[in-house]
C-alpha cells in the first residue's frame, strides 16, 4: 500500500515509510547542491531513523544513521564533518548536554535540528541555549522535517533553486504581482517597450529575462529589483 507523506510519523507508520524506497523528493527536483552533503541521524529508534534517511533520500546526500546511544560519540567524532545533525533530543543513558557538548567540540559547522516524543519548555529552551536550528515534536509531518532540513541547508549555501526552478519562481512572482494591480499583459507590454509574447513567456517561466527587461518590469510593477528577488524566496 502506498504510503502517504502527508501522515504523521507514528508507529503505525515508520515500518511502511521504511519501505519506501529511496526516490529524489518532489522539493528536491527544484534544488540542486554544490557538492555531496553530509547528515547525521541520531535517534534510538531504527524505525524513525529509517523514516527520516528515506524521507531526506537524495543522490547528493550522504546520510549516516546511529541508533545505538553508545556509539554516539564515536560517531560524532568520525574525521569526516557533517552538515546537518538529526537529533532525538532523549536518548537512553546519555544527557542532552553531553549530546550538545560533543557536537560543539566535535562537529562545530553541523547545524542541528532536535526532534523529540517528549517536547517541554525546559528541552526547548536548553535548545535554543545550544543554538539549535529548529525543535521538532513527534509525531511530525515528513514534509515538514524535509522542508526544515532543506530550508536549513539553503541557508548554508549547500542547496539552490535550479534555473527552471528560478525562472518559475520569478514568472509567479511578476504575475502575481501584474495582477494585483489590475494590469494585463498588454498594459506591461506598453509600460516596458518588451513585446507581449515575451512578456507572457517569461510570467509562464518558459523565458529568462535580461537584467534589463527584469528592470523594466520591475519600473512598470512600481517595485524595486530587490522586492522581486525577496517575493521569489518567500514563495
Amino acid at each position: 500500500m502506498p504510503f502517504d507523506v502527508e501522515e504523521p510519523v507514528t508507529q503505525g507508520t515508520k515500518a511502511a515509510f521504511a519501505h519506501a524506497g529511496h526516490k529524489t523528493q518532489p522539493g528536491m527536483r527544484e534544488l540542486q547542491s554544490s557538492g555531496d552533503i553530509r547528515i547525521l541521524v541520531l535517534d534510538d529508534d531504527p524505525a524513525t531513523c529509517s523514516v527520516i534517511q528515506a524521507a531526506l533520500s537524495n543522490r547528493d546526500f550522504i546520510i549516516d544513521v546511529v541508533s545505538d546511544p553508545q556509539l554516539v560519540e564515536s560517531a560524532l567524532a568520525q574525521p569526516h564533518q557533517y552538515h546537518l545533525i538529526v537529533l532525538d533530543y532523549v536518548l537512553p543513558g546519555l544527557e542532552p548536554d553531553q549530546v550538545f557538548a560533543w557536537i560543539r567540540d566535535t562537529q562545530p559547522e553541523a547545524n542541528i535540528v532536535v526532534v523529540t516524543g517528549y517536547p517541554s519548555v525546559d528541552s526547548a529552551l536548553n535548545c535554543l541555549r545550544a543554538r539549535t536550528y529548529d525543535y521538532l515534536t513527534k509525531p511530525f509531518q515528513v514534509d515538514q522535517l524535509r522542508e526544515i532540513v532543506f530550508r536549513c541547508l539553503e541557508g548554508k549555501g549547500l542547496l539552490r533553486m535550479t534555473e527552471d526552478a528560478l525562472r518559475e519562481a520569478l514568472g509567479t512572482a511578476i504575475r502575481e504581482r501584474r495582477k494585483a494591480l489590475g494590469l494585463t499583459l498588454s498594459n506591461m507590454s506598453d509600460r516596458t517597450n518588451v513585446s507581449l509574447g515575451y512578456l507572457s513567456q517569461i510570467e509562464l517561466g518558459k523565458n529568462s529575462a535580461s537584467i534589463e527587461t527584469l528592470y523594466r518590469i520591475c519600473l512598470a510593477l512600481g517595485m524595486k529589483m530587490s522586492e522581486l528577488f525577496q517575493a521569489v524566496q518567500r514563495n
